[in-house]
């Protein structure tokens, strides 16, 4: 086994037992292609226990955060089945370590995307668009870790909602949103948060995707990016988006972990 097959199966173990890890790359020593041949190897284990993978998750799409993390692309990670939260429902707070939910637009796909698109053609590809929540939680310990191992960890990504499905006929360039805690108010924000245009999000997937052998496909779910800051979560919380024009998004944690 490799090193670099070893840094998978620790990450999948780390994700699949909800345990947090020490850092994989504390010396600072993986490149970016090799943070993401890690994220492949250890959702391939993921799939090969009988997930599905059904589409992609946008990191970074903020240029202030871009410009933070000394970026000049941003970043991308899967997502399967098993991560998605049923709308509405309650989550066992023990499926994850020390989680954060950020407010998101979801694309569904009526046709597959190439790498090269413009802006026009990905829109024509979206068949629906909705609210959506990201619950990001970084299985390494302490929340310490660098940026290749944030990409190494599937870029953090570990569960989703996804809202009622609208037509991609309404102007999403610009939406406002509020994120609530328990009916409170946290972040207010907009879709325009997101490059300027979600669809340029969109456009970006399309082309990291092929680029790594998995071009986005019908039926694919592509979430574009956290709208606002990231909010720390707790057991016993309702979580919630509402989005204008396209509704409200939301879950709950159970109160406490269980034995």
């Amino acid at each position: 086994m490799s090193h670099l097959e070893n840094f998978a199966q620790i990450v999948d173990q780390a994700a699949f037992n909800c345990q947090e890890i020490a850092q994989i790359d504390s010396e600072g020593k993986l490149t970016l292609e090799e943070a993401y041949y890690i994220q492949k190897l250890s959702i391939g284990r993921r799939l090969a226990r009988g997930e599905r993978q059904v589409g992609f998750k946008m990191g970074f799409t903020s240029r202030a955060k871009m410009i933070q993390m000394g970026l000049s692309d941003v970043i991308w990670g899967r997502l399967t089945d098993t991560m998605q939260i049923e709308e509405g429902s309650e989550v066992e707070v023990n499926r994850f370590i020390h989680p954060r939910v950020e407010p998101e637009l979801a694309f569904l796909l009526k046709k597959d995307l190439p790498a090269q698109v413009t802006n026009a053609q990905a829109l024509s590809a979206v068949e629906a668009i909705a609210p959506a929540l990201e619950v990001i939680d970084s299985r390494y310990k302490d929340f310490k870790f660098n940026l290749p191992e944030v990409i190494a960890d599937n870029a953090s990504s570990s569960g989703f909602v996804v809202g009622s499905w609208h037509s991609p006929t309404i102007d999403f360039s610009n939406l406002g949103l509020v994120m609530s805690i328990d009916g409170r108010p946290l972040h207010v924000g907009s879709t325009a948060a997101l490059l300027g245009h979600p669809i340029r999000s969109l456009v970006a997937a399309a082309r990291l995707a092929a680029g790594a052998g998995e071009p986005l496909k019908a039926g694919d779910i592509i979430l574009a990016g956290g709208a606002t800051p990231a909010e720390w979560i707790k057991s016993g919380q309702y979580i919630e988006v509402e989005m204008q024009y396209l509704g409200r998004a939301g879950f709950s944690l159970s109160a406490q972990k269980s034995a």
